[in-house]
């Protein structure tokens, strides 16, 4: 169900149940594109079941769908098309366009050729754990990312979401871990994979990538001394899952690696769609927790801090 995460921290002020969030994402249900529209963004059914929630609640962790629709046009046939309006134009009036004309040109063109185009559709699921005030993404970049906190802030009024850092910073832990030598240097949760990405802060620098490797080398441990730093580290997490963390606290190609994927166990339908969350959100929230812990804790923003509680880690 989440193949990439970008978790966030809840505000210690937000409050809402099932029933307003399910009214407030509702009213901003997705919309397919009209004929002359190239995007709509909306919330739609996560377990696929028309006219069902939109906010599922299983076992106390919470679901919702991000729907993005998007029609392209490619740039080259506005262009070719542009192009020969303004030699025809130029042949019979013997006028050259100007630029604000042709740029009037390729947009109106543009907009001639959207109900033709096809539609693009993507899906983003997003978790909200109540409990532990956490919210997590399944973005693949920070683009996306954005956008679906802009909806999310849009349809849920007050809702303060705020980046989840860590005391250490990511590219500091992981590189730490590129050089320990001994497996007891390393988090009690966590092993190094066999996937690395090394960045020189120099510019004039080569990149070195490293792909089903062997990442305990000399030769890695060099490339850290020298400067290069990762952005990417595969890790394993207690031998159940296995991702890559980025230098942005952001863990992508989730995979849990212990036969627990609802396919496994046989489950169908709803089954399998309960199945899946409890398994991804079961999975994911210690599987968070301990990275944040291996980093020295969570870097807690002065408006948590100057709650009674806080966050749970």
């Amino acid at each position: 169900m989440f193949k990439n995460v970008m978790a966030y921290r809840i505000g210690p002020n937000w409050v809402a149940t099932v029933p307003e969030i399910e009214t407030a994402l509702a009213a901003n249900r997705f919309v397919e594109c009209s004929p002359g529209q190239d995007k709509s963004v909306g919330w739609t059914e996560p377990r696929g079941v028309a006219h069902g929630p939109l906010l599922e609640s299983i076992g106390g962790q919470w679901i919702a769908k991000l729907l993005i629709e998007t029609k392209a046009v490619p740039t080259s046939v506005v262009k070719r098309k542009a192009e020969l309006q303004a030699k025809d134009i130029e042949e019979k009036t013997g006028r050259k366009p100007g630029k604000k004309e042709q740029r009037e040109m390729r947009e109106d063109i543009l907009h001639s050729l959207l109900p033709q185009a096809f539609a693009k559709q993507g899906a983003v699921m997003v978790w909200i754990n109540p409990k532990d005030r956490l919210l997590a993404i399944d973005a693949g970049s920070t683009s996306k990312a954005d956008e679906v906190i802009t909806q999310l802030v849009r349809a849920l009024p007050g809702l303060d979401l705020n980046l989840l850092q860590t005391a250490m910073s990511p590219q500091t832990g992981m590189a730490a871990w590129l050089l320990a030598t001994d497996p007891h240097e390393l988090p009690p949760a966590l092993s190094v994979g066999k996937e690395c990405v090394l960045k020189s802060g120099a510019e004039d620098q080569p990149m070195v990538k490293y792909t089903r490797h062997v990442l305990n080398t000399d030769e890695v441990r060099k490339h850290v001394r020298d400067g290069k730093l990762p952005t990417q580290l595969g890790l394993s997490w207690e031998g159940k899952a296995s991702f890559v963390l980025t230098d942005n606290l952001q863990f992508k190609k989730v995979s849990f690696l212990d036969g627990t994927e609802p396919e496994a166990i046989g489950t169908e339908g709803d089954d399998k769609f309960d199945a899946d969350v409890v398994l991804s959100t079961g999975m994911l929230g210690p599987l968070i927790k301990d990275v944040v812990t291996a980093l020295g804790g969570e870097n807690v923003f002065a408006e948590a801090a100057s709650s009674e509680e806080g966050p749970p880690f």
